[in-house]
């Protein structure tokens, strides 16, 4: 069969191997498919995987596929109805970045904690040379311990996360509608959202993009937070009202957020989240260190594999 990968420099920029792919078909490899040329690519190729590149009704209607995986999570570039319609299969990849995300979590926890980037920078440029004290800070430092953490969310990824702000000596408020109740002890338990929002001093977003929870951050829902909260985002940047937030940022009632996701990636110049105070963007890149980007690789080639085998597995719409 004819793989075709629409947009593989992401996942691998040339630092891992196509050849576990290359076993199972005759493979084609694109850096980056423009929309124009997505119907033109996959040309008669029977496989598809696509990371960000749409495949819609329209390309359905106009190749000849018979599976596409998708290598990531989230699979919304998928018109996964239409494909259904057609018979054909959708994959994820649904644990790769599990232990990555929840490190990245605290990476910019952390951050807003000590700010260690700012005060190297610091130290570089001579401030502590020449200060009069023994040390020096130049921002609050915030210590985690006894502070409450809402995670929004308690899947896989927000269970790694709780875990890790168990560590730290926090208390986890959980809101997920489906509750593992042999996960809850002193240090973690299951909420309502309202007692979340009221009694988190960090809150972390991790759960999927739906039409009920799109815009759960927002004016009303800060306004029953507490003051100075922390609020972090590694899930999808729909979740967030940006125009509030900022507001929030801005007028100090949020103390600082961390976001690795926004609404538009890549970020558009007008985000207000740009110039709001207090805030850390990094490039959608928690998922992305070699160890996992590897453990999506291997994942996606075991989809494939199990599709030509006759049991698909990780199917998105059966």
């Amino acid at each position: 069969m004819k793989i075709v990968v629409l947009d593989g420099y992401t996942l691998n920029p040339g630092d891992l191997s196509w050849e576990d792919l290359k076993k199972l078909g005759d493979l084609t490899v694109y850096d980056r498919t423009p929309n124009d040329k997505i119907i033109e690519r996959i040309g008669n190729a029977e496989i598809v995987f696509t990371n960000k590149v749409p495949i819609t009704r329209e390309v359905l209607e106009k190749t000849n596929i018979k599976y596409i995986g998708v290598l990531a999570t989230g699979y919304d570039v998928v018109d996964i109805n239409a494909a259904k319609e057609k018979g054909i299969p959708v994959t994820n990849i649904p644990t790769y970045g599990t232990a990555s995300v929840a490190q990245m979590v605290f990476a910019h926890i952390l951050e807003i904690c000590h700010h260690v980037a700012a005060h190297s920078e610091a130290v570089k440029a001579g401030e502590w040379t020449n200060n009069p004290d023994w040390c020096f800070w130049k921002y609050p430092l915030i210590e985690l311990a006894d502070k409450n953490m809402g995670v929004i969310g308690y899947g896989r990824i927000g269970q790694a996360v709780g875990k890790i702000a168990q560590a730290f000596g926090m208390k986890v408020l959980a809101h997920d509608k489906y509750q593992n109740k042999d996960l809850e002890s002193e240090t973690m338990k299951y909420v309502d959202l309202d007692e979340l929002l009221k009694n988190s001093d960090v809150i972390s977003l991790h759960c999927p993009l739906t039409e009920e929870n799109r815009g759960i951050i927002n004016k009303s829902t800060i306004a029953k937070m507490k003051d100075s909260v922390i609020i972090i985002n590694t899930a999808r940047g729909q979740l967030i009202v940006e125009e509030d937030l900022a507001e929030a940022l801005n007028q100090g009632k949020v103390y600082a957020a961390g976001l690795d996701v926004v609404s538009k990636e890549p970020i558009e110049e007008d985000n207000p989240l740009l110039k709001a105070k207090n805030i850390f963007i990094t490039p959608h890149i928690a998922w992305a260190p070699k160890e996992s980007r590897q453990r999506l690789m291997d994942i996606a080639v075991d989809n494939l594999r199990a599709f030509l085998e006759g049991r698909p597995v990780n199917v998105v719409n059966k």
